[in-house]
């Protein structure tokens, strides 16, 4: 697929192939199309030539609804919830979405407790159940990013779509949500950009390297780290990959 901005190519022919079940990781430097390609996929983006392609099915001319509706579902890298609103009450919202299009927020508390349990049960595989009654507002960062996992599961997806799960926390979080989506993936496919390359190296079971627009490699980890066009593509020396990370 390839989008152009008025003359800038910011993804030039890219061809990406996501096996069903795994965790695939999408890597590359600042300004490499990370973030467009998973605009393009997810439908925020249409793309300016190409086609796209989700379990057999031509979604290309999809809008972002339809595509979700599929099982085909992302995070932002910067986190989406409503502040205002109990961590429980925001997991709540996006399991209306059983109800079909309409999020009743003018429905009564009683209704809408109908998914009281189902949010729990989310809540307690994201580890945030001890902050339910809690505004989501007041969640420290690395909470906040897996309350934005549990809603992304209370779409019911079978494709995930992470944007940076673990951008600008502690590493004590990195770790927590490493172990997060690690569960949350069996049964699922993730498709994942993110900079931390030992994120990278311990979950993903292949990746694909992008560099101004265009894939410089594929493969495993331990095959893309040893490139020596990957390594230049990070560091523009002859220094190890891993050191990336440094």
């Amino acid at each position: 697929m390839t989008k152009e901005f008025r003359g800038f190519v910011a993804v030039s022919d890219v061809g990406l192939r996501v096996a069903e079940g795994t965790i695939h990781g999408l890597i590359g430097p600042n300004g490499a199309g990370k973030t467009t390609c998973f605009n393009l996929l997810t439908k925020f983006l249409q793309p300016t030539r190409g086609t796209i392609r989700y379990a057999g099915r031509d979604i290309t001319g999809m809008k972002p609804a339809e595509v979700a509706r599929l099982g085909l579902v992302r995070s932002f890298q910067i986190s989406a919830v409503f502040p205002h609103l109990t961590v429980l009450e925001n997991v709540r919202l996006a399991l209306q979405r059983q109800r079909g299009g309409s999020f009743d927020f003018w429905r009564s508390e009683s209704l809408l407790r109908r998914y009281d349990d189902r949010a729990m049960e989310l809540l307690a595989d994201v580890g945030l159940t001890t902050y339910a009654s809690a505004e989501a507002g007041t969640l420290p960062y690395g909470r906040k990013r897996a309350l934005e996992i549990a809603t992304t599961l209370a779409l019911d997806p079978k494709m995930m779509l992470l944007d940076e799960p673990t951008a600008g926390m502690a590493h004590e979080d990195v770790d927590r949500i490493v172990a997060l989506v690690r569960r949350v993936a069996k049964g699922r496919t993730v498709l994942m950009v993110e900079h931390n390359l030992k994120v990278v190296e311990g979950l993903c079971d292949r990746i694909t390297v992008l560099t101004r627009g265009r894939v410089l490699a594929e493969g495993s980890y331990a095959e893309v780290s040893r490139n020596p066009e990957v390594v230049a593509a990070y560091l523009g020396t002859d220094a190890p990959a891993e050191a990336a990370h440094a």
